[in-house]
């Protein structure tokens, strides 16, 4: 009774193990449909009646002439890919079989000649070091034995963005990887070096060309002239560089040490917290001169501004500066650089520099900082009006779902989106800001809401609060480059360009 349950089951079910059929993402590739028409037309038709006077031994001469897909390991793979065609079952057409594995093969040998390995994943890890996953570490491996694991046939997919440097080596490496324009990059590096060349550098001209982006090499004394740190006149550069550098070391030795006093405890406490924290990711940042460098220069901002003292995410906005004033000593790699290895005195020069870049950063948006951080409430609540107007289905579907703008753009606003966006697209976004008037404290507005509306698609799709907040607080540009924030200034001159002069546009 057992024996005939048997052959009805097998009866009724057409694909039974080892028939041919399309598998979707198998190694090689599926059967083409025009050809299994063809197989299923030219298939011999066989007699009824020898199926019925042969049902008993059908199902065990079909076991034994057919293997199941899941009882051949690899070895018997490549023995199989290697060695002439098996023979097909009784009732498949043997030309389709023959044809089909011949294909196969013809597929395998061009592997065999030009192998497409998978691209390995990588993770960064805390300390900032980059490591394979362990899928990847074991395709990149031969396995034991006397032969070697083949390489897997590459199947079809999306084509994955480039991993890059969260601090960019070259200053025009988009996320696409695609190389800069040579002859515009060219006229571009030239105007620079004439504007820059001259006595009295034009700095209206100098911002024109900045607003987008200045080029690596041109980019700190482009800084330092754009934030008002050094002159205009050539002459006078050098001598103002000695004595605002000289007036800098001069107040660590006048006030550095009094971190230990009892009033300033819980100020240099909090900066002793914060500075770990700053830019995790990067090597650079982990190393203790480093450390020690933002250490000084944030304690000595307290002490001179007792109006707002220090205020958590202040210590964000001294790595630009740093990492720009670092790249004129390092041609490659800034996030792994040991900053030991220079002299001294640049070391001295480097912190001076962005200790003062970073006061007349600051000098501008001060009340961010003072007390209630008034000057942060008036901006977000002006991106609010801004939102309402430019985009009215996101600012209903925040108030449907009850999200307070202050919820997510108040670290937007304090940190001036630096742990929204990676290094490189940060340092990019400054470049635009050094060349506004008011870049920092205006502008800025107008790229917060360029960027809330960047998102609106993943906004509308979120139902619910916590879903929202999750969104908005770990928005997906660890990818982006050069051509997503060109995008993002595009779109935010636009809404400043509409908005700006005209505020009763975005009142209601």
């Amino acid at each position: 009774m057992a024996t005939d349950n048997k052959i009805q089951f097998w009866k009724r079910n057409a694909k039974v193990p080892g028939s041919l059929q399309p598998v979707y993402g198998a190694q090689h590739p599926p059967l083409d449909p025009r050809i299994h028409k063809t197989f299923l037309k030219e298939a011999p038709k066989t007699n009824t009646l020898s199926i019925k006077s042969k049902r008993a031994s059908s199902f065990l001469e079909f076991a034994r002439s057919t293997n199941d897909a899941w009882d051949i390991d690899d070895d018997e793979d490549e023995e199989f890919l290697g060695g002439p065609p098996p023979t097909p079952p009784p009732n498949l057409n043997s030309k389709v079989a023959v044809a089909t594995v011949a294909q196969a093969i013809h597929n395998y040998s061009k592997v065999r000649e030009k192998p497409e390995w998978p691209q390995s994943t990588e993770r960064v890890q805390a300390n900032g070091s980059v490591v394979k996953s362990n899928s990847a570490a074991q395709l990149s491996q031969p396995s034991g034995g006397s032969s070697f694991r083949k390489p897997l046939h590459k199947q079809q997919s999306l084509p994955l963005r480039p991993v890059i440097p969260l601090i960019a080596r070259i200053s025009d490496q988009n996320a696409s990887g695609a190389p800069p324009m040579a002859v515009r990059e060219k006229t571009r590096l030239e105007k620079f070096r004439q504007l820059l060349a001259s006595e009295n550098t034009d700095l209206e001209k100098l911002r024109r060309c900045s607003w987008s982006g200045v080029p690596r090499e041109f980019r700190p004394i482009t800084w330092r002239l754009l934030s008002g740190y050094l002159p205009a006149n050539m002459e006078r550069r050098e001598i103002v560089l000695k004595r605002k550098r000289d007036e800098y070391f001069g107040f660590i030795e006048q006030y550095y040490d009094s971190r230990n006093e009892e009033h300033h405890q819980d100020t240099y406490r909090q900066i002793h917290i914060d500075i770990p924290r700053t830019n995790p990711l990067i090597p650079l940042f982990q190393q203790a001169p480093v450390q020690e460098v933002f250490e000084r220069i944030l304690f000595i901002w307290a002490i001179r501004h007792p109006a707002s003292g220090y205020v958590q995410g202040i210590n964000d906005l001294v790595t630009p500066f740093f990492v720009v004033f670092l790249s004129e000593f390092v041609e490659d790699d800034v996030e792994n650089f040991d900053v030991t290895t220079l002299p001294q005195h640049v070391q001295r020069n480097i912190e001076a520099d962005s200790f003062w870049c970073m006061s007349k950063l600051l000098d501008g948006i001060q009340d961010n900082y003072t007390f209630a951080q008034p000057g942060i409430q008036t901006k977000v609540k002006a991106l609010e009006e801004l939102v309402s107007r430019i985009d009215e289905h996101v600012h209903n579907h925040f108030q449907k779902y009850e999200v307070e703008y202050l919820q997510f753009a108040f670290r937007w606003m304090n940190n001036l989106l630096m742990r929204e966006l990676p290094l490189r697209c940060t340092i990019r976004l400054w470049d635009t800001y050094q060349a506004e008037a008011e870049g920092f404290s205006h502008f800025h507005l107008y790229i917060c809401a360029a960027f809330l509306i960047k998102w609106r698609k993943e906004i509308l799709e979120a139902v619910d609060f916590q879903g929202l907040l999750l969104l908005l607080q770990n928005l997906p540009t660890i990818h982006w480059g050069n051509e997503e924030v060109g995008l993002l200034l595009a779109e935010a001159y636009r809404l400043k360009y509409m908005f700006a002069d005209a505020p009763s546009h975005y009142r209601r």
